[in-house]
């Protein structure tokens, strides 16, 4: 057996909800880096400095960005092949243990360029708080159609079609699941019709020492209504992480680590819907809420600039000591209007 080289990187996505919006934390590119795409802060593993993954990746934050965080949970190891550009001309195969950071949004102190993101500029099929996405019927439908009907393999275009079905849903009474967010970027991708696929096409084809294909403007404009791209396959981490998060939802407590320690139940539903995409229905959120017995009024008041008062809650973190699974439900959304 042959032993390739390989390296081993360590990466963050840490998010913040901020006046309702979800951001990421990026590393604007040095000058010295030939791409002008940000990046997740990361950083290489050194076995001989760090004592574990976990205390690596929260020195590299510190190093990036100038925070100390708290909540870190290991989210996945990133390690196809040719996910850095590098390995095309005999380089080292690049893995990356990605973690999730989840945090208050802070003034970032480090010397280094980094800056709070929207995320959903990164993924923007995923926001549906104000309705169905117009990307989904402008770009991503017709784009999907185009690549099913692309192969001459009857069976390949099923399966195609079918996972078409599963991530952006199709017919009547469709419903789409939030939690599939990985498997949307990566449908995408693998369609050509994201940046990165149009990059990694043209590194691929030089590479191998070919004169890349060109890239058209229809891929060029489609490729820019869906989204910032980000260095390697960070857009993709990201992906994995909103799905993570998302999915955590409905049996952790997570949403805690991004509020305040008392907060209103507007301010704790405003941050759901965040970071699911979709709006909820206010009664049957709170009617949850209280049912589940994770959140308790702390007897003061907060003022809201109209009508009365807001009665501020805080985290029954006893609930967690009494119930397996402490979590908010996710709700599902229809596809299709």
């Amino acid at each position: 057996m042959v032993l390739l080289p390989t390296s081993v990187a360590l990466a963050a996505v840490i998010i913040a909800v901020t006046d309702e919006v979800p951001r990421v934390l990026l590393v604007r590119p040095s000058a010295d880096q030939d791409t002008e795409a940000d990046a997740l802060p990361s950083g290489e593993f050194d076995p001989a400095e760090h004592s574990s993954l976990d205390r690596g990746v929260r020195g590299w934050v510190k190093v990036h960005t100038g925070l100390s965080v708290r909540y870190v949970e290991q989210l996945y190891t990133f390690g196809n092949r040719y996910r850095d550009a590098a390995e095309l001309h005999g380089g080292p195969r690049l893995l990356t243990v990605a973690y999730l950071v989840l945090s208050p949004e802070h003034v970032v102190t480090s010397g280094e360029q980094a800056v709070w993101r929207d995320w959903y500029s990164y993924l923007p099929w995923e926001d549906w708080r104000e309705g169905r996405p117009a990307v989904i019927d402008e770009v991503i439908q017709p784009g999907l159609e185009r690549w099913v009907k692309s192969s001459a393999d009857a069976a390949l275009r099923a399966t195609r079609e079918e996972r078409v079905g599963l991530c952006f849903g199709c017919g009547k009474g469709a419903k789409r699941d939030p939690v599939l967010a990985l498997e949307r970027y990566e449908l995408l991708y693998e369609a050509g019709l994201v940046a990165e696929a149009l990059r990694d096409r043209v590194l691929r084809e030089r590479a191998e020492g070919r004169t890349p294909a060109p890239i058209d403007d229809m891929e060029r404009s489609q490729a820019a209504r869906l989204g910032t791209g980000l260095m390697r396959d960070d857009r993709r981490i990201l992906a994995a992480a909103l799905a993570r998060l998302r999915g955590k939802l409905a049996y952790r407590p997570v949403v805690f680590e991004l509020l305040p320690a008392d907060f209103t139940l507007f301010q704790l539903q405003r941050v759901v819907e965040a970071l699911v995409g979709a709006r909820l229905h206010k009664q049957n959120f709170r009617r949850m809420l209280m049912q589940a017995g994770i959140v308790e009024a702390t007897g003061q008041t907060q003022a809201t600039g109209r009508g009365r008062p807001a009665e501020l809650y805080r985290f029954r973190r006893e609930a967690t000591r009494v119930r397996a699974v402490v979590g908010i439900g996710l709700p599902t959304t229809r596809a299709v209007d």
